[in-house]
């Protein structure tokens, strides 16, 4: 079962009951330690947040710090010690085209304040940039390896997919998903839909079913729409904790349609958008 949540319907509270955090070797200057290889985390998760020229300066600086603030916040280091490794491994990258993908953040060990506060400060230091196109298709491909290539074992494979537009370049975004489900690994969604859905910037009306339902998929999986700017690092913070709890929310609002449904916006609207403005 997926579902749709609403910032100020989830309740966290029942993240937040935890058992000690199991101590390990901090990291590192390049990476783990050789203590630390093959360490059995609680969720391995994939950051992939959208930085196409569709989302303005101001959005990608407040999708920066609401991540960086969030992995820092007393609400998320007791989310993480409430799983029973105590500890997640996380990368972070920025996607555009089909071929424009960019680590961030190689994989880090989350353990506690400490490793949090690292992994928020190298989020924060790099320079923000902004590219063409929107290809979710393309973040998930680019993604998937990620989990083959690091030295944890997680309980759980999770791509946390974050946009404000749908798949318009690559693959058709059902295919990637699809590739994605039959390897294990979950996909959940961030639509932001803070501005009104203009021409200009290939918007689409109810950005949130087409994440529902071309997105996002797996046991568990959900999607935290961004309907209002001021609560855009709330709904990233909410986000993070039911993926570290490895929960969907407990009071959920409206179940995601049944996948043998044909999906309420059509999967292939961005594709067919960009076709009829620019004919290729």
């Amino acid at each position: 079962m997926r579902w749709y949540v609403s910032i100020g319907t989830v309740l966290v509270a029942g993240l937040l009951a935890g058992g000690d955090v199991a101590g390990i070797a901090a990291p590192g200057p390049n990476g783990p330690r050789l203590a630390e290889k093959e360490a059995t985390v609680d969720v391995e998760l994939v950051l992939a947040v959208d930085v196409s020229y569709s989302m303005d300066m101001d959005e990608l600086a407040i999708q920066r710090a609401g991540h960086a603030q969030a992995i820092i916040s007393k609400e998320f280091l007791q989310a993480l010690k409430s799983g029973p490794n105590g500890k997640i491994a996380v990368t972070y990258f920025e996607w555009a085209a089909s071929t424009d993908q960019k680590i961030i953040i190689p994989w880090r060990l989350i353990d506690g304040p400490e490793t949090a506060d690292a992994v928020a400060n190298e989020i924060m230091k790099t320079p923000i940039r902004r590219a063409s196109r929107t290809s979710i298709s393309g973040a998930i491909n680019f993604a998937m390896p990620l989990f083959d290539e690091n030295n944890y074992r997680g309980l759980r494979k999770v791509i946390d997919i974050s946009g404000d537009g749908p798949n318009n370049n690559g693959m058709p975004v059902t295919l990637a998903r699809d590739a994605a489900l039959e390897k294990g690994i979950i996909i959940n969604g961030l639509p932001i839909m803070v501005k009104e859905p203009s021409y200009s910037t290939m918007d689409i009306d109810n950005l949130d079913w087409y994440y529902e339902d071309c997105v996002i998929g797996g046991p568990g999986s959900f999607v935290v729409s961004i309907k209002d700017r001021e609560k855009f690092k709330e709904a990233i913070r909410t986000k993070l904790l039911l993926e570290v709890a490895g929960r969907t929310p407990d009071r959920p609002v409206v179940p995601v349609a049944d996948e043998k449904k044909e999906p309420r916006v059509s999967c292939t609207i961005g594709e067919k958008i960009w076709q009829d403005r620019w004919g290729r």
